[in-house]
Parts: structure tokens; sequence; C-alpha cells
């Protein structure tokens, strides 16, 4: 059994779940893998993809012995790690991005909804079946209704079901639905696309969604145009503004 794995290729992490003998199954040591591979040593790095070995799953969720014999305070502990590393990956600095490769299932769920994007194989299944082991679905799961609806999210959650993508809404859910063999190469046209942008702008732009999630209207447009702001004290801001200019005066059509 084994970690995952990170690598950098062109300005680019992955991170692959490793573990495809047993449904690409997490550790609880693979949640520090993960976790430190999302915020450390990120220079030069300007975008993360997340995804799991092979075809048939992108990842089972937490490996079923890692509950077995856990008591009140064990199991604690577990899932605050379980959090601790989804919310790196929620709050990461740069762009993120999970290739949903096949079945997607608890904490692997909540990871995937953690991310900034999400492209998906025809026919995944995702499921939170956290209910049929008489615990309930936490951490990030409480984004699903964000993404789903509540109606829809509070059904997968208390059914406890796999659904398929189609079940759920694609173009709620995911970006894009390719086939497996083009997975990889739909993942760097999206990334490519958004590390075209300066990493400052990323940076401000996702440390916003973040404040969107959990403050109020009139507090988040506060800090937004704080944020808005400050990004004019960045030389990147000027250059960007006129290279835009420019772009438009070479495009608009002649009179």
């Amino acid at each position: 059994m084994s970690a995952p794995t990170v690598s950098d290729n062109r300005k680019i992490r992955w991170i692959t779940l490793n573990r495809p003998d047993a449904a690409n199954a997490l550790r609880v040591q693979d949640l520090d893998v993960i976790a430190d591979a999302v915020t450390t040593e990120l220079a030069g790095i300007r975008a993360v993809v997340i995804t799991g070995q092979g075809e048939r799953a992108f990842s089972s969720g937490m490996h079923l012995d890692t509950f077995r014999d856990a008591g009140r305070e064990e199991s604690k502990r577990i899932i605050a790690t379980v959090g601790r590393c989804i919310a790196a990956v929620r709050t990461c600095s740069v762009p993120t991005l999970a290739v949903v490769n096949g079945a997607c299932v608890g904490a692997a769920f909540e990871l995937v909804l953690a991310c900034d994007l999400r492209i998906a194989a025809p026919g995944v299944r995702f499921g939170l079946p956290e209910v049929k082991l008489g615990v309930p679905s936490v951490v990030d799961a409480a984004l699903l209704p964000h993404f789903i609806g509540l109606s829809k999210a509070r059904e997968l959650i208390l059914t406890g079901d796999m659904y398929a993508l189609e079940e759920l809404g694609v173009d709620r859910l995911v970006s894009r639905v390719v086939p497996h063999e083009a997975l990889e190469s739909a993942a760097r046209e999206l990334i490519e696309r958004i590390i075209a942008h300066s990493p400052e702008v990323l940076t401000a732009q996702k440390g916003l969604f973040e404040t969107w999630l959990n403050c109020s209207l009139r507090e988040s447009v506060d800090i937004s145009v704080n944020v808005f702001a400050d990004m004019f004290d960045l030389p990147s801001t000027t250059e960007n503004i006129a290279a835009y200019a420019a772009g438009r005066s070479r495009s608009a059509p002649a009179r």
C-alpha cells in the first residue's frame, strides 16, 4: 500500500492517490502528505491537481480499518485530521483541480468539493455513506448544498447511497466530462487558461472565495473592496490593465 505520490511538472503539482488495490482508500498518514503538498514548497507552483490512480476509483474515502476500534477521543482526533487536510486544500494559495477518474466516496468526496474546479470521467459515482456506518457526514460535506441544492444534498447524505454524476447535475458539480484517456489533457488545458493570469490576482481571488463562504454579504463586500484596492499596490496590476487595454484596442473593429 502506497502513500499519495506528489510530482511537479510545468508549474503544476500533481497529487495522485495511490492505493489502487484498495480503491485508493485513504490512511490517516496520507492526509498529512496531501496537506503538506498543498501548503509547502509552492514557490514556482501555479496550480495543484489531485487525482486517483487507475480507472476504478478516485478514492473510496477513509479506509474502513481507520475507525474500526476507535473510541470517542481517537475518532475525534482522526476526523479533525481529515478536517485539517481538506481545509488545507480549500484554502490552498494556488488554484486546485480535482480530476475524478472513478468512484468518489466519503472523505474523498469532501476533498473534491474543497477543490476550486472538478473534471470527471463519464458515469463516475459519488456518495457519502457515513450514515450507514452510524456516523454523520461532516467536514466539507457542508459544501454539498452549494453545488447540488439543499434537497438533493440531504437525500444523498441521508440515504448514504451512491449517485451517478448525471443524477446530481453535471453542470452543478463539474466543469468538464471527458473520457478517461483525455482527463490529463483536459486538466492541463483548463489549468493553463487559469494560470495565464498573475499569481497575485489568483491568490487574492481564492482568498475571497473563502471570505464569501464564511462571512455575511455586507462583510464580504467590505472585505472585497479592500482587497480590490490593495491590488493596485502591485506592479502586476498596472501591467495587466495595460496589456488588456492594448489587446482590446487591437481587436476592436475598424470604423
